[in-house]
């Protein structure tokens, strides 16, 4: 790989960093974090709670947890084979924080709210049985997605992605993601805390994502907790693929029916390449 003196051969921006770009840049001062007070929790799939992990919250053992739903071996073994073989295919593009990506979706400016459709093709072939096979799960009831993002992490780049709030103008109110390769745990945080609770400081809620399980996202843990994967927890190589559907904007109704119909039936032809 060829260096250019003051370039990072990695698509880190800003504050976001690999091992790749910390490798470069380690005669630079990183800056230092002062430690926090992180109060920890591990959501219990069976019961809906989050459980303290945390001797200093001990006096809070749980709370409900709403917005997670947790499907284990969603595909098989051999569907996960065939899935990133045909992802291995295709070409993977650099992203931030050591990630690669495959987007199949229209193109976005969020901060100028447009969408262009031209060059969007559709989801790929391969996830036209996994959308049947979402839209049979009672709390994906009428999930038609128009975005999928394939993401490639590993231990070697230094994988992971911050933690975020996705966009809520354009996309809706689930969160669909499909685990590959090797489980991870996603981790829930809020900054503010939970005063009502008398947890004033961070609270991070650890949902582990067995292999080949899928994952939504609604409600609280959709709008109000950020979401992350940290380096830390990627062990091995780990595929995922997030489907995303439209707002109510983009709904019948809506103020941008028109566009958001016209995306539903790209999407769903299931004829897409990567953009």
């Amino acid at each position: 790989m060829k260096i250019v003196e003051g370039v990072c051969p990695c698509a880190c921006k800003g504050i976001r960093r690999c091992l790749i770009c910390e490798k470069l840049k380690e005669k630079q001062h990183l800056e230092a974090s002062e430690p926090k007070i992180v109060h920890r929790f591990l959501y219990d799939p069976e019961t809906g709670l989050a459980v303290c992990e945390d001797a200093a919250a001990a006096s809070f053992p749980s709370f409900p947890f709403p917005g997670v739903f947790l499907r284990d071996d969603f595909v098989s073994e051999e569907e996960e084979e065939m899935l990133i073989s045909a992802m291995d295919q295709d070409v993977w593009n650099e992203s931030q924080s050591g990630r690669r990506k495959q987007d199949f979706g229209p193109k976005v400016n969020f901060k100028k709210r447009k969408v262009r459709v031209a060059g969007f093709s559709g989801l790929p072939a391969l996830s036209r049985e996994l959308v049947l096979r979402m839209q049979r799960e009672p709390s994906l009831s009428g999930f038609q997605p128009v975005e999928q993002c394939n993401l490639d992490y590993h231990p070697q780049r230094g994988s992971a992605i911050d933690p975020h709030l996705d966009d809520s103008w354009l996309w809706g109110e689930r969160l669909v993601t499909i685990n590959m390769l090797s489980s991870t745990t996603l981790t829930m945080s809020l900054e503010q805390g939970l005063p009502e609770l008398g947890l004033a400081e961070d609270v991070h809620v650890a949902v582990r994502l067995p292999r080949r399980s899928l994952v939504v996202l609604y409600g609280e843990a959709r709008h109000r907790w950020k979401h992350a994967i940290r380096r830390e927890d990627v062990q091995e190589r780990r595929v995922c693929s997030t489907y995303r559907e439209l707002s109510a904007e983009f709904l019948p109704g809506g103020q941008q029916a028109e566009l958001g119909a016209q995306l539903v039936n790209i999407a769903l032809s299931f004829q897409g390449t990567p953009i």
